[in-house]
C-alpha cells in the first residue's frame, strides 16, 4: 500500500481553551516493534484529552504528544514484530496518544477487530469506555452477578458502558445524573436513576437496599463524594475511583473502612504497560465482544464532528451536556 508522506493532525502549540488546538500537517508515524499503523476513520473525545489540552495531563514517556486515546480504522502497515493483524484489517484501538490524526501507531495488543456489524463510528466509541470499565468494575472490584453497583456520571460514556455491562451479567445498578431527562435516559438501560441535584444518592441507596448499601461504587466525581460513597457501600464493599472532576483531596472518616471492611482503590489507564493493556484487550474479546456483536451492549453516541471542528467537540465535552460519546470523523 502506497502511503502519503504527510498527514493532518491536531496540534496544541500552547495549552489553553478549545481554540488552542489547530489543524496541522506533519509526517506519518512509523510503526516500531509490535506496533501497527492505522489509517484513522474516527476518533473518540475524552476528558483526559481536555486535560492534556489545558496542560494538566502530559503524555507518558515515549507516547505521542498528539491528543487522542482511541480510534477506529484500517491497518495499513506493520512493525517488524507485529502479529495477529494484517493490512486491511478493520480495528479499534486504545492509543497511548496520537488519535487526533489521520494515521496513528499503536501496539498490536491494544487493537481489536471491529465487533460484528459495527462501523468506524461505533467501533471508535468503544476502547476508552470498555477498557476502563472492565479493568475497574470487573477486574479490580470484581462485581458479581448477584451484587449491586452505583455509577456516578451515569450518562457519560463510561457510565453508560458500566450500566450496560453490569446489567448484562445480572447485577442491579443505581446511577446518578443531573437532570430528569438524563435520569429517564439511564432508566432505559435498566438502572435505577438518581437525580443528584434533587436527591441524596446515599439516602436513595439506603432506602432501596434496606440499609445494606451497594457492593461497588464507580466514581469519577472525587472529593465531594468520597465520604458519601463509603457510606453507600455494604459490608466488604469496593469503591473504585477513575477520575476526580471535582477535586482529588478530601477529608474522610476512616472508621467505615474498618467497620465494613471496605476496599478503596482506583486506577488510570494510559500509564499502564502494553502488556497490561493487551491482557485487558484479551479479556474484552472473550467477555465483551460477544455482547456487542449480539446487541446486548451498545455504545451511545451523542454527536460526531469533523476533525477540523475539534474545538467545538471539546467545548461540548466541557459543558457536560452530552449523553454518551463525542466523536471526530477523521478519514472517509
Amino acid at each position: 500500500m502506497i502511503l502519503p508522506e504527510t498527514m493532518r493532525y491536531i496540534d496544541v502549540p500552547h495549552p489553553g481553551p478549545p481554540e488552542a488546538m489547530v489543524l496541522a500537517k506533519g509526517p506519518l508515524p512509523a510503526p516500531k516493534g509490535d506496533e501497527v499503523l492505522i489509517r484513522v476513520q474516527a476518533a473518540g473525545v475524552n476528558r483526559p484529552d481536555v486535560m492534556q489540552r489545558q496542560g494538566h495531563y502530559p503524555p507518558p514517556p515515549g507516547a505521542s504528544p498528539v491528543l487522542g486515546l482511541e480510534v477506529a480504522g484500517e491497518i495499513v502497515a506493520l512493525g517488524p514484530m507485529a502479529s495477529g493483524f494484517y493490512p486491511g484489517h478493520k480495528v479499534t484501538a486504545l492509543c497511548n496518544g496520537g488519535g487526533y490524526a489521520e494515521y496513528v501507531a499503536v501496539p498490536c495488543g491494544q487493537c481489536l477487530r471491529w465487533p460484528e456489524g459495527y462501523d468506524a463510528l461505533k467501533a471508535a466509541a468503544l476502547p476508552e469506555n470498555v477498557f476502563t470499565v472492565w479493568a475497574n468494575v470487573f477486574q479490580a472490584a470484581a462485581l458479581k452477578p448477584e451484587e449491586s453497583l452505583l455509577v456516578h456520571g451515569g450518562t457519560s460514556g463510561i457510565g453508560l458502558t458500566a450500566i450496560q455491562l453490569a446489567r448484562a451479567q445480572g447485577s442491579s445498578v443505581f446511577a446518578t445524573a443531573g437532570t430528569d431527562e438524563k435520569c429517564a435516559f439511564i432508566e432505559r438501560y435498566g438502572a435505577t436513576a438518581i437525580n443528584y441535584k434533587t436527591q441524596a444518592f446515599e439516602q436513595v441507596v439506603a432506602e432501596a437496599t434496606g440499609g445494606r448499601g451497594v457492593d461497588v461504587v464507580l466514581d469519577m466525581v472525587g472529593a465531594p463524594y468520597a465520604q458519601r460513597n463509603m457510606d453507600s457501600l455494604a459490608q466488604r464493599g469496593r469503591l473504585v475511583q477513575v477520575a476526580f472532576m471535582q477535586g482529588s483531596k478530601a477529608e474522610i472518616d476512616l472508621l467505615p473502612i474498618m467497620q465494613k471492611r471496605l476496599i478503596v482503590t482506583g486506577s488510570t489507564m494510559r500509564p499502564r504497560s502494553a502488556k497490561e493493556k493487551a491482557a485487558i484487550a484479551s479479556a474484552l474479546k472473550q467477555h465483551v465482544w460477544p455482547l456487542l456483536a449480539h446487541g446486548k451492549v451498545t455504545p451511545v453516541i451523542d454527536k460526531v464532528f469533523p476533525l477540523e471542528q475539534v474545538a467545538e467537540a471539546h467545548a461540548l465535552m466541557e459543558t457536560s451536556a452530552h449523553v454518551g460519546k463525542i466523536l471526530l470523523r477523521v478519514c472517509g
